[in-house]
């Protein structure tokens, strides 16, 4: 690994999360949105990023947490680069240890608050750290408490209908492969499909078609690393073509795929 190069390291897989390493020399990557809450820490240098019309700097000692379908961006913000740990969680396994409340949300993107530092202590490991399932069960339990009284509740929301949302979000694993219409979502959740779709933002941070797309991306992504090719992969994943899916990848990762790849591959 020489000097400046970007890299990244991915964690041993799990079933429920992502978490990864990386190192950006400059410039990290272009404003994007991912479904997923982005959690981390800086562990050297400054980590700058544009969130919600301002621009961030994240040093050693505070925790990110990036909300859901905001957009952000990255870079260093000195000469020396930036290294840190991030991990992706699904607002759905927050839900889990929620219960269906609207999920918490930190506006500044970085919290100096010393209950959410400890709360990532055990998912903030190095890479080479396997996560025991049952550890990961209990800290994904804790992050979910821990931003939840950083956040404060959140006011004036009208009851959500959880089961009803988890129904619609279980019927579109269940149709990875093929489109699917608000109206199939209405008819397999139970519950009127405007409301569904307010209900599912709410819950999941993103809109039905949104978490499709992640869901595919997250599938693109998993193939390309066992060595498919983009072209196959894409048509695996249910887009219709490589650039379609290109174009989505780099909507969601601030980086088109195969620069993905090189990072992983270089470290």
């Amino acid at each position: 690994m020489s000097g400046n190069e970007d890299w990244a390291l991915r964690a041993p897989p799990s079933a429920k999360l992502e978490r990864m390493e990386a190192f950006f020399g400059g410039y990290g990557f272009e404003p994007h949105r991912h479904d997923t809450y982005a959690i981390g820490r800086t562990l050297a240098g400054v980590h700058c990023f544009h969130y919600r019309n301002s621009m961030r700097h994240s040093l050693p000692g505070g925790t990110i947490v990036l909300h859901p379908d905001e957009l952000h961006d990255g870079e260093a913000g000195t000469d020396d680069g930036f290294r840190y740990r991030i991990l992706y969680i699904e607002p759905a396994l927050l839900q889990r240890a929620l219960g269906g409340k609207p999920l918490p949300f930190i506006p500044e993107g970085i919290s100096r608050d010393p209950r959410l530092y400890a709360a990532t202590q055990t998912l903030m490991q190095g890479m080479e750290c396997p996560i025991d399932p049952l550890e990961e069960d209990d800290a994904i339990y804790d992050l979910a408490q821990a931003l939840a009284l950083v956040a404060g509740a959140r006011r004036g929301r009208k009851a959500l209908d959880y089961q009803a949302a988890e129904r619609a979000r279980e019927y579109i694993h269940s149709a990875m492969d093929r489109a699917i219409t608000l109206e199939e979502l209405e008819q397999a959740s139970g519950r009127d499909r405007w409301r569904l779709s307010r209900d599912f933002r709410a819950l999941y941070g993103t809109s039905p078609y949104r978490y499709l797309t992640m869901r595919r991306l997250d599938h693109v992504r998993a193939l390309i690393v066992t060595g498919q090719t983009l072209t196959d992969a894409s048509l695996i994943a249910g887009f219709s073509d490589q650039s379609h899916m290109t174009h989505h990848f780099t909507r969601a990762y601030g980086i088109p795929p195969a620069r993905w790849l090189r990072m992983l591959h270089h470290h």
